[in-house]
């Protein structure tokens, strides 16, 4: 009775809000209040055989790069529009890969998705694959055309020696997604330079990505609960630390009907998750997240749907007792099948990583330099001042 009531509400609820998008956007038409239109592309993932494209349309709400000397207002100003935007549905995008064209319309939301299958076989000289993508018509009066841009899709080598999955929020950068207060103060506060990453990071994550077989090969993938409103705000954040890129598979905000009642965190994970699994039959994965919401029961029911396709996972502990204690009892369910590690410390998953043959021994030693240069005030290293200090140093954190 209370799914029904749920399901109905939820259905209502979505249905109310494509009608008011719809009114918003005719409005803003007619007055020529839309701003000039841009394509967001997304970075995705693909095989030989498909490539899996995905991006939005929106008005271009100047959303200005990122500075360590960023005041707050203007850290906030930027966030407003991030999620204050105008999307336009049923536009018309045009893909290019390869001299093969094709065509997606968007849809209420203003994403187009697409999966291209390739008629000229791919090289596989390179991990990420370029496609154009341009803007054919839209129905706004601000459109013009000529509006182009290119996206990447990773496409997995031959010779790659495994995969990795990682969450982001409190695995790689502090959020404090279990106290609400905290997490809009990390979030809203701040930016993609003065978001600082645990310290260690990126030192742990590039020797994951070298492996052993020395080509640094080896495909990363960002699985989050974070909206896609927040999209270039991570992909800065990974370009400017230095951290491997990937994919980023974020999530869907909206009045639908789970999500509305927020009870997808745990489905959006592991369905992306699964979905990864799935694409590369043949390619094993390690699995990285925290303790502070549900990456360990995901992780334990994606080892269970996939058995031998995990070869180790390893849990950031963001220290509180109760959510250690879960990933421990989890931990020790798991015992015999795959190692789940509660660690506090990136060097402790590095040297784990080494002693099962994940990474050369070597690489401990440089994740041990780089988390004491993230731990050093020295303004020539990777630390920044953010404009609105917590309680906490995000640098002397574990993984």
């Amino acid at each position: 009775m209370t799914t029904n009531w749920k399901k109905d509400l939820g259905s209502f609820l979505e249905k109310a809000d494509d009608s008011f998008d719809l009114f918003m956007q005719r409005l803003r038409n007619r007055f020529g209040l839309y701003k000039p239109l841009q394509i967001v592309p997304y970075r995705s993932y693909g095989t030989v055989n498909r490539l899996y494209v995905k991006g939005r349309v929106l008005a271009n709400k100047g959303i200005t790069s990122a500075a360590d000397n960023d005041t707050l207002l203007k850290n906030l100003a930027n966030m407003y529009r991030r999620f204050e935007s105008d999307e336009v549905r049923d536009a018309q995008v045009k893909i290019m890969h390869l001299g093969q064209e094709y065509k997606v319309y968007t849809d209420k939301e203003g994403y187009f998705v697409i999966n291209l299958e390739p008629k000229t076989p791919l090289v596989l000289d390179n991990i990420w694959h370029e496609v154009e993508v341009e803007l054919l018509h839209a129905d706004i009066a601000s459109f013009e055309p000529g509006i182009k841009t290119e996206t990447h899709v990773l496409v997995p080598p031959p010779d790659a020696e495994y995969g990795i999955i990682s969450d982001i929020d409190d695995t790689i950068v502090l959020s404090s997604a279990t106290d609400v207060i905290k997490m809009s103060q990390h979030t809203f506060m701040n930016n993609a330079r003065t978001r600082l990453p645990f310290a260690g990071v990126s030192a742990f994550y590039r020797s994951l990505q070298l492996g052993r077989n020395g080509k640094r090969n080896n495909p990363f993938f960002y699985v989050s609960s974070s909206p896609w409103n927040m999209y270039d705000l991570l992909h800065d954040f990974l370009d400017i630390n230095d951290i491997p890129a990937g994919p980023l598979l974020l999530r869907d905000f909206g009045l639908k009907q789970n999500k509305f009642f927020g009870s997808d965190h745990m489905s959006h994970k592991f369905k992306e998750i699964q979905n990864i699994l799935l694409t590369y039959p043949h390619l094993n994965f390690v699995l990285i997240g925290d303790s502070g919401q549900q990456d360990a029961p995901i992780y334990q029911e994606v080892i269970k749907q996939f058995p031998g396709r995990i070869l180790c996972v390893y849990i950031r502990d963001v220290e509180l007792p109760e959510r250690a204690k879960m990933v421990t009892a989890i931990s020790e369910e798991l015992k015999g099948t795959v190692e789940m590690l509660l660690v506090k410390d990136t060097a402790a998953a590095a040297k784990h990583a080494a002693d099962t043959g994940l990474i050369y021994h070597e690489e401990i030693a440089k994740v041990e330099e780089q988390k004491e240069i993230d731990k050093s005030d020295d303004p020539g290293t990777v630390s920044h001042q953010a404009p609105a200090p917590i309680s906490k140093d995000t640098r002397k954190i574990g993984l």
